[in-house]
């Protein structure tokens, strides 16, 4: 249903700057299946950094981020997911909600969330979140501080009682089968 509204609406658009038709009248069936696409649908609620582009100082955003390119600087989507691509090259200081990394990334990321960092990706610096995941084969050199819920608390550090060290006693014994006093 979705795709057919989309098609129609493409149809009408079309139908309106070709002809100057209102966009509501019907009028001929045009295959737009068959034409390259101009206008890719952009993806709703997440800005995509492409691979040729690239940045240099802060991002702050109230949407996802998703970088294939290079950023430099630091990047505030506090509520939202940050994604470092496969061809991604970052380095910043990060705060958001839940961090995916796949990329190349070196800086500092602080979480409210989740962070996980996949197979491919090559990341080195300080990681803050509630959570994190490492797949197997990802390249990590890290300092990682999880942090608890407010209403979990520490386990306390349970020392064993320290007891002085005794002398051994010295008991004689009598080995079964023999008497202890000759052959």
């Amino acid at each position: 249903m979705k795709e057919q509204h989309s098609n129609l609406m493409k149809k009408s658009i079309l139908n309106f700057f070709k002809k100057g038709v209102p966009m509501l009248k019907k009028d001929k069936k045009v295959d737009m299946d068959n034409k390259p696409s101009i206008i890719k649908d952009p993806v709703e609620g997440r800005t995509i950094i492409g691979e040729k582009i690239a940045i240099d100082g802060a991002i702050r955003g109230r949407e996802d981020l998703f970088i294939e390119g290079s950023v430099k600087g630091r990047i505030e989507v506090e509520a939202h997911h940050l994604t470092v691509g496969t061809r991604g090259q970052v380095e910043a200081e990060i705060q958001a909600a839940n961090v995916t990394i796949s990329g190349r990334l070196v800086g500092n990321i602080n979480a409210t969330g989740r962070v996980k960092i996949t197979k491919e990706a090559d990341f080195n610096g300080e990681i803050k979140s509630k959570s994190i995941s490492v797949e197997d084969g990802a390249y990590l050199k890290a300092v990682i501080e999880l942090t608890r819920k407010p209403d979990q608390k520490p386990v306390p550090v349970v020392k064993p009682e320290e007891k002085p060290a005794s002398e051994p006693v010295k008991e004689s014994f009598t080995m079964a089968g023999k008497s202890s006093k000759g052959n």
